[in-house]
């Protein structure tokens, strides 16, 4: 295995740092979590010896040298499949999934996932994640939810990329098909996410414990008051959030196996009632890039099946 040694220098005012902060700070092509591994795993020396405490302090002017193996071949198999690649360049690639594909393996999908379709597309672009040849999935959508999703294809893209989603400064607009109109048309929903406390395989609205957050949806246009054309923004992105939001306020998405019909399903059209996942596409994904520090900003149209879904509910406008 070929190794790359990187030597770098400490400054009189860096003195006193952590050496796993200090080393994220002045090699940005490594995260801190991988540099804390090279350290415990003592690949990471200075004139003394090995430094195998990510905690020590550094002192200035020390020379510290940091040894980083290849990145080992991912577990996943790489396997050839259709991908809409919507912008690629050698950090990053934003693919729009369709309805239907997992994004990650796990169990009951061990492959025929995203990622080893983007094992095989991206092949030796991949710079390592982690000390592993694979994509850097920085966010996730459900397997029966389609659109737009971005990747990293390098440690340093990835750190970026994951920054700016904890700072919820990433632009994600959804639209979604809803059971009835809601009231008022526009607004926000707050409300904790967690574990239902009635059923542990759905996400509900909590009033204890869960994770902050935060939905923007505007009514696009109302069917009657059958259902209605919503468009979410995420300000925060917990699991099922749009699912679980719209639920809470009685406006389930139509097609939605887990979270319920909602009112009036009866005077719909036959073939919106049969809807075969929940109605929501990933339709505008805005960030900056992590290296080149331009602003990226993508649109994707509905899929055939909503835009389908749309035209039988036309009627009732």
């Amino acid at each position: 295995m070929s190794i790359s040694k990187k030597t770098v220098t400490v400054p009189a005012d860096a003195a006193g740092a952590r050496l796993d902060k200090w080393l994220a700070g002045a090699l940005p092509e490594l995260s801190r979590s991988r540099l804390k591994a090279l350290i415990e795993e003592g690949a990471v020396s200075a004139g003394t010896g090995v430094l195998r405490d990510p905690a020590q302090k550094v002192q200035a002017g020390q020379a510290i040298r940091v040894a980083v193996p290849e990145p080992v071949a991912a577990l996943p198999e790489a396997q050839e499949m259709d991908l809409a690649v919507v912008y690629e360049d050698k950090h990053l690639i934003v693919v729009d999934k369709p309805a239907g594909l997992v994004v990650h393996p796990a169990a009951g999908n061990l492959d025929h996932t995203l990622v080893n379709a983007l094992l095989a597309h991206c092949g030796p672009s991949l710079a390592g994640i982690g000390g592993v040849k694979r994509p850097g999935i920085v966010h996730r959508i459900d397997k029966d939810t389609s659109g737009l999703l971005v990747v990293a294809k390098d440690e340093r893209t990835h750190v970026g990329l994951t920054e700016q989603f904890s700072a919820h400064s990433v632009e994600r607009r959804y639209d979604a098909l809803v059971w009835g109109v809601p009231r008022p048309a526009d607004g926000v929903i707050t409300g904790n996410i967690g574990r239902s406390p009635h059923n542990r395989k759905k996400m509900a609205v909590v009033r204890r414990g869960g994770k902050t957050a935060e939905t923007a949806y505007e009514t696009v246009a109302a069917f009657s008051t059958v259902a209605a054309h919503v468009q979410c923004r995420l300000k925060t992105g917990r699991t099922h959030q749009i699912r679980v939001h719209m639920t809470s306020k009685g406006h389930p998405l139509i097609g939605d196996p887990v979270y319920g019909r909602g009112r009036n399903v009866g005077l719909a059209p036959q073939e919106v009632r049969d809807f075969a996942r929940q109605a929501l596409h990933a339709s505008t994904l805005g960030f900056i890039h992590p290296i080149t520090g331009k602003e990226l900003s993508f649109e994707s149209e509905l899929p055939d099946d909503m835009s389908a879904l749309m035209e039988a509910l036309d009627g009732f406008r």
